[in-house]
């Protein structure tokens, strides 16, 4: 038992060390992973050639269903850039406020919330990272901020996909699991905030930002609880978003005393608007698509979708037959990105905003930067399925359940992150993990609706720490094929958040 706990955890170790020590990218560390998992799954763990075949397929729908997101958010920032977008709004922002924590919060925790409640995967982070980088930031500054103070929101995010996941494990209903989820996760984001206004101005700056924090969060902490407890969960994060948004702005005006004398010649609101007409078109392609239900149906017609069969490792693991990842072609979230690129892109020539030669620069530097960060991508999944058909990710989460009995609700949130963080998803954390927590929960007597709140947390903030989800950040910054420098930045700051989660979760259960 001991031996084959080690031995699964030995992939993930690989993965760290090689991007945290070493600094490799995840281009790099990725397939070396992924070929040390073929290897013991087969050897140690008896995956057979058939288990082995359906997993990698199984992978590719998935790594598809992930790279039409990255490749989607990297063309819109190109357009951005191109367009001089980027470079106009960095100039406009500190017209609101000069206050360096402020602009942080309503970019990176704010406006990131946002897009995380209407976007999903990495979507916040390669939106507005370039953003920052536009105000001042440092590359891997503007990476980091965006990934922690979107992260309570991911699991009411992408229009509730993570939660949904949630109660298909578990088979729950909603109201039940809604309540615990919605006030751990407001908490979090509390947490994020406050995380967020530090890292960017200091802990003096944060001290003076604490009670626009905590109003933003509880206003968005009770919003989303309000939303998933009435029904409404899937569009929770993205209304709470929208309120903390609203208020932000509002809030954001207090703290103009700061500003510098070159920056007092005047707002100009029409600069504004037109260069920040692009986030505009990805909320409105998004909220049309996803929210009017006569678009959603004619956009759904087409779809990817495969039937998988039973698999079984020698050792008798199971994985029973499943329906894969379904791919809405037309209305995915690749596809939003790739409508509002589109409609961006011809808006800013019109304007004359867009210089010659831009569309080939476009597709030039997107092949570029892109391919390498697929490769990664697509051998992460690769190695995260293959753990879970050979029995490597069960065998991880039945030996942390089974030594940590006795502060299973501390270890709980921990597994969740562990599963994110191994999967690269939420959604996918609560589909392996979730059953196994709440039979654990029930063995030892504990309350399961607070576990399963722990778990889904937990996976909400590990997840921001994927090395998918950091190639998505790093591939529209300067940190391309950097990311292990961007792990090693990130790790402690979301191990804090997971820490106070758990700590928390193991106090009420206590």
């Amino acid at each position: 038992m001991l031996l084959d706990w080690i031995l699964a955890l030995s992939p993930i170790l690989l993965i760290i060390v090689l991007m945290v020590r070493f600094g490799w990218g995840a281009a790099k560390a990725g397939p070396a992973g992924w070929v040390l998992t073929l290897g013991l799954a087969a050897v140690r763990f008896g995956a057979g050639l058939e288990l082995l075949a359906v997993s990698h397929l199984k992978a590719l729908l998935l790594a598809l269903d992930v790279l039409l997101i990255v490749w989607g958010a990297f063309i819109l920032f190109r357009v951005f850039d191109e367009s001089g977008a980027i470079a106009a709004i960095g100039k406009s922002l500190p017209q609101l406020t000069a206050n360096r924590g402020m602009q942080a919060l309503l970019i990176s925790w704010l406006f990131a919330s946002f897009l995380q409640g209407i976007g999903g995967f990495g979507v916040p982070v390669a939106v507005t990272a370039p953003l920052l980088v536009g105000l001042g930031f440092s590359p891997l500054t503007a990476i980091i901020l965006p990934s922690i103070g979107h992260a309570w929101a991911v699991t009411f995010g992408s229009l509730g996909s993570s939660f949904q996941a949630l109660i298909a494990a578990t088979s729950l209903p909603a109201d039940t699991l809604a309540g615990p989820a919605a006030v751990l996760l407001g908490l979090a984001g509390i947490g994020s905030g406050f995380m967020v206004a530090q890292i960017a101005a200091g802990w003096q700056s944060m001290r003076k930002l604490a009670l626009p924090i905590l109003i933003l969060g509880v206003l968005m902490g009770f919003s989303q609880y309000l939303l998933a407890t009435h029904g409404l969960w899937n569009i929770a994060s993205f209304v709470a978003g929208m309120i903390g948004l609203i208020a932000g702005v509002g809030l954001a005006r207090r703290f103009q005393a700061e500003r510098s004398a070159p920056n007092a010649n005047g707002f100009d609101t029409r600069k504004f608007l037109l260069a920040a007409s692009g986030y505009f078109i990805l909320i409105a392609v998004t909220f049309t698509i996803q929210l009017i239900p006569a678009v959603h149906a004619f956009l759904s017609e087409i779809e990817i979708r495969v039937a998988f069969p039973e698999t079984q490792t020698a050792s008798g693991f199971i994985t029973p037959t499943e329906l894969g990842r379904v791919i809405p072609i037309l209305r995915h979230a690749g596809a939003i990105l790739g409508y509002s690129a589109l409609i961006s892109y011809l808006i800013y020539s019109r304007s004359g905003m867009v210089p010659p030669g831009a569309g080939r620069r476009i597709v030039r530097e997107t092949l570029r930067r892109m391919l390498p960060s697929s490769a990664g991508i697509i051998s992460m999944v690769a190695m995260a399925v293959t753990m879970t058909h050979a029995g490597m990710t069960d065998a991880l989460a039945s030996g942390l359940a089974q030594w940590v009995a006795s502060i299973f609700p501390f270890a709980s949130t921990w597994i969740g992150a562990l599963g994110a963080f191994i999967t690269g998803s939420n959604t996918n954390s609560n589909l392996i993990f979730a059953a196994l927590q709440l039979r654990t929960a029930e063995l030892l007597h504990y309350n399961p609706t607070s576990i399963l709140a722990a778990q889904t947390t937990g996976g909400a903030l590990g997840s921001v720490i994927s090395p998918t989800k950091i190639l998505v950040g790093a591939s529209t910054t300067q940190l391309a094929d950097q990311e292990g420098i961007v792990l090693r930045a990130l790790l402690p700051r979301i191990a804090a958040l997971i820490f106070c989660v758990a700590l928390i979760v193991w106090i009420c259960a206590s």
